[in-house]
């Protein structure tokens, strides 16, 4: 009826098919970080009264908004909108989930602050300077694997991108080795790992047999090399690299540690240095 694709935020309407050629025009980027810089860049064009940008910083990256001017009384619902748009289309570009580690939003917690769990993933903080959704910055590299065929038939269906949580996370493996690692002593069970990683256990260990893994191998991977690394650099017991590569007891480390390796630990220590220059 408005036939206005911004649905009234904006101090102008966008034309119905203004957003399309937005990620039209992020196609052909090589990278996500490419496509997401030049749609802020577009969105620009289209109305100011709303600036994103793209601020990388470290391990993390983040999607800004910069309000331009006073969004009245569908300031809450542009700001979402826009950042659940960016985010599904985001995550088709590159068939992965990008999953937020924060959303910041610049107003106070509305009556209905839990559905914001639902759009997304990781904890909303409200009362922030800026609207914004903070992510691994390794989904910048991602390629773009999508083709104008694709785009033509994601067009005809937007909405799921922007309402729904895209499934698949192609760098879920990542991120669970680096939280493995990080704390390579801690026990980690599937429900610890998924709160940190901000999705549920099922959904932890459905994503990794998708990625032709399991964390259990993912933590036999981190412990091995944990242990392999302190068998080499160390002078430590057997029983303190046992309990730093997360081994409740030396028996069961002597007993995994000669699956993976053929050797015991000790064993693997005398000939390692045997043959160390």
């Amino acid at each position: 009826e408005l036939d206005d694709e911004a649905l009234g935020w904006f101090s102008r309407r966008l034309p119905w098919g203004s957003y399309g050629m937005l990620a039209r025009a992020s196609l052909s980027a090589p990278t996500l970080g490419l496509a997401l810089a030049r749609w802020c860049r577009h969105h620009a064009l289209l109305t100011d009264d709303i600036l994103p940008h793209l601020h990388t910083e470290g391990e993390q990256a983040a999607l800004v908004i910069t309000e331009q001017r006073d969004l009245g009384a569908l300031r809450e619902f542009c700001l979402v909108s826009t950042l659940r748009n960016a985010l599904g289309l985001a995550s088709w570009f590159i068939d992965s989930r990008l999953p937020v580690l924060a959303a910041d939003f610049p107003f106070a917690a509305p009556p209905h602050a839990q559905a914001y769990g639902v759009l997304f993933s990781g904890p909303t903080r409200f009362q922030a300077p800026h609207a914004a959704v903070h992510f691994d910055a390794r989904y910048l590299a991602l390629p773009i694997t999508r083709d104008e065929a694709a785009m033509r038939q994601m067009l005809q269906h937007a909405l799921p991108l922007t309402v729904r949580q895209y499934r698949r996370d192609r760098l879920l493996v990542q991120r669970v080795r680096q939280v493995l690692a990080a704390l390579p002593s801690a026990t980690h069970s599937a429900h610890t790992l998924a709160e940190q990683l901000h999705v549920s256990a099922r959904t932890l260990h459905r994503q990794l047999k998708e990625e032709g893994a399991s964390l259990q191998s993912l933590k036999d991977e981190v412990r091995k090399s944990r242990a392999i690394d302190l068998l080499h650099r160390s002078d430590r017991p057997i029983k303190q690299v046992a309990q730093a590569a997360g081994f409740a007891s030396e028996k069961s480390f002597i007993r995994a540690f000669r699956s993976w390796t053929g050797q015991s630990p000790a064993e693997f220590r005398r000939s390692a240095r045997a043959v160390a220059p």
